[in-house]
């Protein structure tokens, strides 16, 4: 795998630059306006329902989406945003996929977004290889989004990052007792609420353009055609296992059902 040579501005952010960084991928992405978008690896319905939204909405103007590539609200953010305008940085050496059930996901990454990371071909992701992974998702964003928390988390080592580099840091709206991390920062000052989509992407990214209208979910879309699995899993591989599990979705004698 080819090591960047490119200099990337935001990651000067960092506590210390990466001795070297090994990709796969598209390298233009870096050059577009970027959003990281972090959280629970077992978010509710409701957090991956607007994570996945957000994604969708930020792609449609032009923002490429961050993440960490790991379970849960990494994987929606880079789904939604599209698999061609994500960026997702490993913790572990970039011929690895971890997790595994990601495998799907991050292969489509490989192949039309782009993979990054610090750590040499074959090495195994490791306690620390998660917090200097999360840093660099953290540095490469605008600002950082995370869409769902509790105290004590490895998330939140992304945020205590994130207040280092005195970069903005939004959360979603979440009722009394859950995300009890992410309502705890706005309660402290140390956080943003979104509490519209369109309005926050456009606050956020002025200079891009406009969102018309609300932006669709092409695989939920797909799935109201009540496709056969197959079908389901040849077109959207990544998505047909993640929906299920987050209840979007309902699959019964070999077909594709949204759940409403």
């Amino acid at each position: 795998m080819p090591v960047l040579k490119l200099h990337i501005k935001n990651l000067e952010d960092m506590n210390k630059y990466p001795k070297e960084l090994f990709y796969d991928g598209n390298l233009e992405l870096l050059e577009k306006p970027k959003l990281s978008i972090v959280g629970s690896r077992r978010p509710s319905k409701y957090s991956r329902t607007q994570i996945s939204s957000l994604s969708s909405k930020l792609s449609a103007v032009g923002v490429c989406v961050v993440s960490g590539g790991a379970m849960g609200i990494d994987a929606v953010a880079h789904n939604g945003a599209g698999v061609n305008n994500t960026i997702a940085v490993l913790p572990c050496g970039i011929d690895l996929r971890y997790p595994a059930v990601n495998k799907n996901l991050l292969n489509q990454i490989e192949n039309d977004g782009l993979l990054l990371s610090q750590f040499s071909i074959g090495e195994k992701a490791r306690p620390y290889s998660f917090v200097l992974r999360n840093e660099i998702v953290v540095a490469l964003g605008d600002a950082l989004v995370v869409g769902e928390a509790d105290e004590g988390s490895g998330t939140m080592r992304s945020v205590e990052f994130a207040l280092k580099m005195k970069k903005d840091i939004y959360v979603l709206s979440h009722r009394i007792g859950e995300s009890k991390a992410t309502n705890k920062l706005v309660q402290e000052g140390k956080a943003k609420v979104i509490t519209d989509l369109d309005e926050f992407v456009h606050s956020l990214y002025p200079k891009t353009k406009n969102i018309s209208e609300k932006s669709s979910d092409e695989f939920l879309e797909f799935c109201k055609t009540s496709p056969s699995y197959e079908d389901a899993v040849a077109k959207y591989p990544s998505r047909v296992f993640e929906a299920e599990l987050s209840g979007d979705i309902n699959i019964e004698n070999g077909i594709v059902r949204v759940l409403t």
